[in-house]
């Protein structure tokens, strides 16, 4: 990947979810939620706090997060649809 995020920020690939319900109906895309879950494609170097040193990031490349529904930036990127938040807008990474 040639996008390297600046501070905190992270580029994420949203995670597709199936477009079935538990009883078989197909759900059309524009009647689906976006789905909050991605993988982690890129992570900047960390804020940098007062005193000037960088704060190490707690995500790191290849790690399935959860986000915030409204934090992500929706980017398009060499005909891929990604996503730019910034570290905050992560609630958990999955184990």
């Amino acid at each position: 990947m040639n996008i390297k995020p600046l501070h905190d920020g992270l580029v994420v690939k949203r995670i597709k979810k199936d477009a079935q319900t538990p009883s078989g109906i197909v759900l059309p895309e524009t009647a689906q939620e976006k789905p909050q879950e991605g993988e982690v494609l890129a992570v900047g170097p960390g804020k940098v706090d007062n005193n000037g040193k960088i704060i190490a990031m707690a995500v790191k490349v290849g790690d399935k997060i959860l986000f915030t529904k409204y934090g992500p930036t929706e980017i398009k990127h060499e005909g891929e649809e990604l996503l730019f938040l910034n570290e905050s807008d992560v609630l958990a990474i999955f184990s």
